[in-house]
């Protein structure tokens, strides 16, 4: 009898019903809790209150669940919940919960499928404004939660010797990201920063943005495709003369001014965090 439960089994019923992502009344005949206390035996299990049927009592726990849940993701997705606004928005995270249910120990990872998942959101609008600003929004919150390493400053570069730069690789600190987007999605942010009541319409337009965490706050910056284009080769492990090389044969090519600015501005903002000098190298 259902009423006979072990503490474990009562626990294993619970979760069934509590994460399901459907109504009270799917979540109690679900396989996984039916298994544990069929539907009809609910009553032996959880008694009523004076104000609540047992039904009742269980959903306030699965409701809640899906609010705890909602309010995650939206913590991680503000300026996307505001851009669909808050139907929209409600039928998005019931959808994504049905495919993408939580399975971690952490909510910090709930919203990780989120921007892939937008991809084939066929009814979703300006579905590739969404996907753009979803992977903006989720890049700041990695960047966040990146474990903390160590800056590579001005002096540590400067204590390169000329002949072992070719030869180097910078190893990019664990909060930086790098993303190409194909939407204004960057500047749709910025509008979201202040009480405007205006924002820039969802427009095509590339720009290419760094993500990273400073002095403990988390930063973006669009950066010229050029200079993008050399910091993700110098993020991916590519020697600093290869990496200078192809730059230096691409469209646009940086003169040495440039060049040395960016290095400058890169190593005060953190972005990366060691050397890697080729062995049998000073």
């Amino acid at each position: 009898m259902a009423s006979d439960l072990a503490l474990p089994g009562l626990q294993q019923w619970l979760q069934a019903v509590i994460v399901h992502p459907g109504t009270v009344d799917e979540a109690l005949s679900s396989p996984e809790a039916a298994a544990v206390v069929p539907p009809a035996e609910l009553g032996l299990t959880v008694r009523p209150s004076a104000t609540l049927t047992a039904r009742e009592r269980v959903g306030v726990y699965q409701d809640m669940y899906a609010v705890r849940l909602s309010e995650a993701l939206e913590a991680d997705y503000p300026a996307l919940a505001h851009f669909l606004g808050a139907r929209r928005w409600a039928g998005l995270v019931r959808a994504y919960l049905r495919d993408h249910p939580s399975t971690s120990y952490t909510l910090n990872v709930l919203g990780r499928e989120l921007p892939e998942w937008l991809r084939q959101a066929d009814s979703l609008p300006r579905r590739g404004f969404c996907h753009d600003l979803a992977r903006l929004e989720w890049a700041m919150t990695e960047a966040f939660d990146a474990e903390e390493t160590s800056r590579l400053g001005e002096a540590d570069l400067a204590a390169v010797p000329p002949s072992a730069w070719p030869s180097t690789r910078l190893v990019a600190g664990a909060a930086v990201r790098l993303l190409e987007l194909r939407w204004n999605a960057s500047a749709w942010l910025d509008s979201t920063k202040d009480d405007r009541h205006e924002h820039p319409r969802p427009c095509r337009r590339d720009s290419w943005v760094v993500v990273f965490r400073h002095d403990y706050a988390v930063h973006r910056r669009e950066l010229p495709r050029p200079a993008f284009r050399l910091l993700s080769d110098l993020a991916s492990g590519i020697p600093v003369g290869d990496a200078l090389e192809v730059a230096l044969r691409r469209r646009g090519a940086p003169g040495p001014e440039a060049l040395s600015r960016w290095f400058r501005q890169w190593a005060a903002e953190g972005l990366f965090s060691r050397l890697e000098v080729a062995k049998g190298r000073p």
